[in-house]
């Protein structure tokens, strides 16, 4: 975070140097750009320190942008010109020049030297399975912020956990045992008393991996059978 005594806008919104404001309330001022592209160039800024986008709170952002359309038509009127560009650079690559967030109102007239330009004519047009899987990420983000990260992470490469293998003793049961009259439900293991025509218990030889499945059966042990 940039500190505010040598933040530029917060030294202006507390009166350290000559302002010409258009707009002002207990949240956001609007002034009038030192360095317009044209006549007209407005800027409309946060009272309380905010860095960039990302940091200004929702409801602070709907109210700067509520000043900013209603600000647009009165450019318009005052600067003569029907063209405008409304601009937000956030952060040092998007060519932000001053650490607090700030929405310009940017009056245009034909030749005026001052281009964005859009579309880029540097991109190549992406796959469009890459335009849908970006768009995918996008609405699991807006579903649930904490999902996804700023920016994707590789996966971590998979360890080699080596299994555990001990045996395991599981009760079985036939299924002519479990529909006889009068059982609502299957025997519990350990409980049920032994049929000579249908419960067996055996102990099945089992490797168990890392979160506790069984890998691999083995027939019933010898001395359980018949």
């Amino acid at each position: 975070m940039v500190d505010k005594k040598i933040c530029t806008f917060c030294n202006l919104i507390q009166g350290a140097a000559e302002v010409s404001l258009c707009h002002e309330d207990s949240d956001a001022i609007a002034f009038m750009d030192i360095q317009p592209v044209n006549n007209g160039h407005v800027l409309v800024v946060p009272r309380e320190h905010y860095e960039s986008l990302l940091e200004v709170p929702e409801e602070l952002g709907i109210h700067l942008f509520r000043i900013t359309m209603q600000l647009a038509g009165a450019v318009r009127r005052v600067s003569g010109s029907e063209d405008l560009n409304i601009v937000v650079s956030s952060g040092e690559a998007a060519g932000q020049d001053e650490p607090h967030f700030h929405v310009h109102i940017i009056p245009r007239r034909a030749g005026d030297g001052f281009d964005i330009p859009l579309p880029f004519d540097g991109s190549a047009m992406p796959d469009r399975t890459v335009l849908d899987a970006y768009a995918a990420r996008i609405i699991a983000a807006l579903r649930d912020p904490m999902k996804l990260d700023s920016k994707p992470r590789q996966a971590p490469a998979r360890r080699s956990v080596a299994p555990m293998e001990h045996p395991v003793a599981l009760a079985t049961y036939k299924e002519s045992d479990r529909m006889k009259p009068g059982r609502s439900r299957p025997p519990t293991p350990g409980t049920a008393r032994r049929s000579s025509s249908t419960a067996r218990a055996s102990t099945i030889d089992a490797r168990e991996g890392a979160h506790g499945e069984l890998l691999r059966e083995s027939s019933s042990n010898s001395d359980e059978r018949g």
